[in-house]
């Protein structure tokens, strides 16, 4: 356990008291205000680095939301340093690329599982230990954006540790790799690619907390490369909902029991 001097932990600044036991992780930290406006009595607790916290209240219990910033790395060291200070269920809210030619820009993605194409998760399990969302919350987060009558698909996602490996593999040096793996993805029927789920499913397992994710697809390049309608959408409003709301559905379960 790591803590600066005032006893707040080193990266997120983020004291045991300050954060409730359910916490929402977006990358972006100017996306943090426009979640905490759905909680109770929202109160900033930390601002530092990528990282930004507000703390308030939903149904009654105490609810945060915590930035990650861009890929694993640093949404480890969110989960790992919030789990210190007494957070036990996390939801990812983020965007996605579509991969499947079924998932179209606007539609929100649930993942089951994330592909462990990033190096984060390596430092904490061997590859053949899969990344996988807790049961949970996938099933609050379906329950929620049925609730919200969203479009939403439920699978498995690809992870990876560089964007522009993505979507101009063709330009790297190991662009062999990237493509063949790529097409492997698309025929074992992944639905879409992002960066942090893998990191955070695994790191969720190793800390025995509760994880799962939810994005708004922004596009499908599949789509787009067949000359498929392709809308292009980066409003997150509905996944954002969508994760407020299977909050609150976790909050009235695990109240029941």
């Amino acid at each position: 356990m790591v803590y600066s001097t005032d006893g707040k932990t080193y990266h997120t600044q983020t004291a045991v008291g300050e954060v409730g036991e359910y916490v929402i992780l977006p990358g972006d930290p100017k996306r943090c205000v426009k979640i905490a406006q759905y909680f109770d009595n929202p109160v900033l607790v930390a601002d530092s680095r990528e990282y930004v916290t507000y703390t308030g209240y939903l149904d009654g219990v105490k609810v945060s939301v915590t930035s990650t910033g861009i890929g694993g790395p640093s949404a480890s060291i969110a989960m790992e340093e919030l789990v210190q200070c007494g957070a036990k269920t996390f939801i990812r809210i983020g965007t996605c690329g579509g991969m499947d030619l079924d998932v179209k820009g606007g539609d929100l993605v649930i993942a089951t599982g994330a592909i462990r194409m990033e190096g984060t998760s390596k430092e904490y399990a061997p590859i053949e230990f899969p990344a996988v969302a807790n049961l949970d919350v996938v099933n609050a987060l379906v329950a929620a954006s049925k609730k919200l009558n969203a479009c939403s698909h439920t699978g498995v996602v690809e992870c990876k540790d560089a964007f522009y490996g993505q979507h101009s593999p063709e330009t790297k040096p190991v662009f062999y790799e990237l493509q063949n793996k790529w097409e492997a993805w698309l025929r074992l029927g992944c639905l879409a690619s992002e960066m942090e789920s893998a990191a955070l499913f695994t790191v969720a397992s190793y800390l025995r907390v509760r994880c799962g994710s939810v994005f708004l697809v922004v596009a499908n390049q599949e789509r787009a490369k067949k000359g498929l309608d392709n809308p292009l959408v980066h409003d997150t409003d509905l996944a954002i909902k969508t994760a407020v709301e299977a909050i609150r559905l976790l909050i009235a379960q695990d109240a029941g029991k």
